[in-house]
């Protein structure tokens, strides 16, 4: 009779798993970047459950996005800005890493910002001198870390997310209603509705994420390839591989976005508290659920403040990094974490620039909660050309060959590229009508 697994078998099961996530993984953890946070906790303050629905139904579109961009940088052995270069015009390839590096530039600032707003919480230093500090943390990691090295920092800052899910899983929730408003979509045709559901699209379905994954899906490769000492082979073993580490990646982020609209919405929309203004606002969502705990303010701030700064550490090296693997492939400039500094001086000065750029942003007046959910709804307008030209990309023969995206991916981007494009178009109008 058949016990199920050995404790012994159970651990190689789950070092083979832990083995099999990477690119994908960390790219879905980076996805709740603290702009993510930011537009989920106000949709959920603002709505209630009334948004709620979207962490379900974007989960299938997300997946297939992803798959598809790190497919075409597996199979290609090339990132996403390079096969634009090979396969479309020079118009539309600077288009392409103009709206990448543009959207990833204010996100960087938007992001630097809210990580200092949260450390301000516990540490009462200037929010300028907060500032600097992360940008030098982030800086000399990208700079100085080694490949190996640094991947896995990213992936331990993935476990960052779990804060999220802590805070919602610790008090009663009317789950009966919030299982209902997870199932049944609800719509408001206003603006301030469509506004923040395409900083949700935006936020969730996110330019620098497909190139990020893609590029680092050619880095991996070329790393076993080191390791294996052979030349590029693409496999269905391969494939089954990244997709594993792909849905992982994204059913991670979903939840954890599910989890931040859950404690916004019970405890803020609830309460009467319909606008996060500050991180202190944010924090203050949290401090309820922990209210029976010693110190429960403190407590609070820490929650939060452990979620932001470990995510925005995350997301901010990707950020950048996604913007310099833009610029360089679309120049044919030697790119890649796993390169020297000293052998690859243009993708590290691009990663500098796009993150100082992104620093004196937060010098100008800019209110960093409002620039995070700003910084998503241009990442949602960003996204619909660019998830076009994917589509385009992962379905020709001439470029995927064999490892073309089947049809039901092809549908699924369909009604992605559909849905952001309505989401933003309906937003314009609702301004100018």
């Amino acid at each position: 009779m058949n016990k199920g697994l050995s404790p012994k078998k159970r651990k190689t099961k789950i070092r083979r798993l832990l083995e099999i996530l990477g690119p994908g993984f960390v790219t879905g953890a980076a996805d709740d970047d603290p702009s993510g946070i930011a537009t989920y906790s106000q949709t959920g303050a603002q709505f209630g459950y009334g948004q709620l629905w979207t962490a379900l139904y974007m989960l299938p579109f997300m997946i297939a996005v992803q798959e598809s961009c790190a497919r075409i940088g597996l199979v290609t052995g090339k990132g996403i800005s390079a096969v634009i270069k090979d396969h479309y015009s020079r118009t539309v390839l600077l288009l392409v890493v103009g709206l990448v590096v543009v959207a990833n530039t204010i996100n960087i600032g938007a992001d630097i910002g809210a990580m200092a707003a949260a450390m301000k919480l516990l540490l009462p230093l200037p929010f300028i001198i907060l500032t600097l500090l992360f940008t030098t943390i982030i800086l000399i990691l990208e700079l100085f870390a080694s490949y190996k090295l640094y991947s896995k920092i990213l992936k331990w800052l993935a476990l960052a997310l779990i804060a999220y899910p802590f805070t919602m899983l610790i008090i009663n929730q009317p789950w009966t209603i919030i299982f209902k408003a997870t199932i049944i979509p609800h719509f408001e045709f206003s603006f301030t509705f469509l506004f923040i559901i395409t900083g949700v699209l935006g936020t969730t379905i996110s330019p620098y994420m497909f190139f990020w994954e893609a590029s680092q899906e050619v880095e991996e490769q070329k790393q076993r390839e080191r390791v294996l000492k052979r030349g590029r082979q693409v496999s269905w073993a391969q494939i089954r591989r990244m997709r594993i580490d792909n849905t992982v990646g994204m059913l991670f982020s979903e939840f954890t976005t599910w989890s931040i609209i859950i404690v916004s919405a019970t405890v803020l929309h609830t309460s009467g508290v319909k606008d996060i203004k500050t991180a202190a606002d944010a924090a203050k969502a949290i401090e309820p659920l922990v209210h029976s705990f010693p110190h429960a303010g403190l407590l609070a701030k820490l929650i939060f403040s452990f979620g932001i700064i470990g995510l925005g550490l995350l997301a901010i090296p990707i950020l950048s990094g996604s913007a310099a693997y833009a610029v360089c492939e679309a120049f044919e400039w030697k790119s890649g974490l796993n390169q020297k500094l000293k052998r690859a001086p243009a993708f590290y000065a691009t990663i500098c620039a796009a993150t100082i750029i992104g620093l004196v942003m937060n010098f100008v007046g800019v209110d960093p909660v409002k620039a995070l959910i700003y910084a998503a709804v241009l990442n949602g307008v960003a996204a619909v050309p660019l998830l076009f030209l994917i589509f385009n990309i992962a379905r020709k023969d001439k470029i995927m060959k064999e490892y073309k995206n089947g049809w039901f991916s092809n549908i699924l981007l369909i009604v992605t590229f559909l849905a952001v494009a309505g989401a933003s178009i309906a937003m314009f109008y609702t301004v100018f009508k």
